[in-house]
């Protein structure tokens, strides 16, 4: 798999995209949810992120 400045921009493009729906969609909702995230302890929080960034990287290996 070859990664060029074009594909990084496509990716972008989708995180901004994917990101953008829920607020969009429901702000109360969204508003809601950052108020329960605001509540975790910063070991919750990095829990999730490191689960993230694994799902990434296997998912980027798998499209590999």
């Amino acid at each position: 798999m070859s990664f060029d400045s074009d594909t990084l921009w496509v990716a972008f493009g989708m995180l901004l995209i994917f990101e953008g729906i829920f607020p969009f969609m429901s702000p109360q909702g969204w508003r809601d949810k950052m108020a329960q995230l605001m509540m975790l302890q910063d070991g919750q929080i990095r829990f999730f992120g490191l689960a993230c960034i694994v799902a990434g990287l296997l998912m980027l290996g798998w499209l590999g």
